[in-house]
């Protein structure tokens, strides 16, 4: 089968399917949720993020020829970008490095927007290095970049050691999780970790085991509850405290601090599927055809930093973050078009309040600056 056959919707879904049902029946029988969405998202050529189908934009499929599941802050407007830019122009200069590393860099928007806004401001990188496991993204993100072909390139992995300013938008989301599903109160109730087997030996369904894995918090109350933990999202950023000497770290996501996160109310967790800007929250069906994602723990993220040598620069709503920037100045000449969408990015009931923006820094970087981001409303003791 080509490449371009397995690009078709229906073979991408039974492909990858099969490729799951493999993995189960290599695994024993069951799989746990976090290697089934490693599968569902990344295996080469089929996963959602590896193969061709459209994913990034304002419209959905069908809709003005711009086939897309979901929008991010960078599709929404250029100003997200070139406001950023303070922030990123800052660190570079705070910590004396040179380079931007952006992980997941999607269509490119976020790494044109940046290095178009640090080259006005006079502080263009000497290199903007995107880290990305898409290759069909990749193709999109040369030819978005064009213009800065001299300094942009692309890795799939970190080096032992870097320095420079880190930029992951909607990455911490798209790393694997783990499920927990609590069957029973706080007093009796008995964990189990959800995973995938076969159901007849074709179909997908879940299949939970008992475990000793459990939430960071005790779920008080008497019901039944669902929940993630983050154990790779957690390790990624371990790792990149282990390797980044000199610099600072910028996240962007949708996400909770631990008390919020796993709050009694929140029972069914935070799990969700995304296609064709709709919602559901089924993963095992049309595989490959939609993002499937959970919300950032990021109090377990601050842990994880701290834990290997870094230190929490701040942690605020995206919408201060960026008001904080200067959105207002850098938006002073907007019209009413660009305007709207920046309402998006900022409204407590759009993005502004449900994205969330944490600062990391190697221990030695952190000292004698204070991010300009995180200036104003500065949520770091709430973590």
């Amino acid at each position: 089968m080509n490449i371009d056959t397995v690009n078709q919707p229906g073979s991408v879904t039974s492909a990858l399917r099969e490729r799951v049902a493999e993995a189960i029946r290599e695994a024993g029988g069951w799989l746990p949720f976090d290697r089934f969405m490693a599968i569902a998202l990344y295996e080469p050529g089929l996963g959602y993020y590896a193969n061709a189908t459209p994913k990034f934009g304002q419209m959905p499929e069908g809709v003005a020829g711009q086939g897309s599941d979901f929008v991010t802050a960078p599709e929404l407007s250029p100003l997200f970008g070139h406001t950023l830019a303070r922030q990123v122009a800052q660190a570079l200069a705070a910590t004396g490095t040179d380079e931007v590393w952006e992980f997941g860099a999607g269509t490119g928007a976020l790494a044109l927007q940046l290095l178009d806004a640090l080259t006005a401001l006079g502080q263009a990188p000497r290199r903007y290095t995107i880290v990305d496991l898409s290759g069909s993204l990749r193709e999109r993100q040369q030819a978005t970049l064009a213009r800065h072909a001299d300094r942009v390139v692309w890795a799939d992995r970190l080096p032992a050691v870097f320095d420079g300013v880190v930029i992951g938008n909607e990455v911490l989301d798209a790393m694997p999780v783990q499920l927990l599903r609590r069957v029973g109160g706080q007093d009796d109730g008995t964990w189990h970790e959800r995973g995938v087997a076969l159901a007849d030996g074709v179909s997908l369904a879940w299949a939970d085991r008992p475990t000793a894995l459990r939430p960071p918090l005790d779920i008080e109350g008497p019901h039944d509850y669902l929940t993630e933990i983050h154990p790779q999202g957690e390790a990624f950023v371990r790792t990149l405290a282990e390797r980044l000497v000199r610099g600072a770290a910028f996240f962007i996501d949708y996400g909770f601090p631990e008390a919020e996160y796993y709050h009694p109310q929140r029972h069914m967790g935070t799990l969700i599927c995304h296609r064709a800007h709709r919602s559901d929250d089924d993963p095992l069906t049309d595989l490959g055809l939609k993002d499937i994602t959970a919300h950032v723990n990021f109090t377990g993220i601050a842990l994880a930093a701290q834990d290997a040598g870094m230190a929490v620069l701040g942690y605020t709503s995206q919408g201060r973050f960026l008001i904080n920037c200067g959105l207002l100045e850098v938006a002073k000449d907007a019209g009413p078009r660009e305007n709207a969408m920046l309402s998006k990015l900022v409204n407590e009931h759009e993005m502004g309040e449900l994205f969330k923006v944490i600062g990391l820094a190697p221990a030695p970087s952190a000292e004698g600056w204070d991010p300009i981001g995180f200036s104003a409303g500065d949520r770091t003791h709430r973590l």
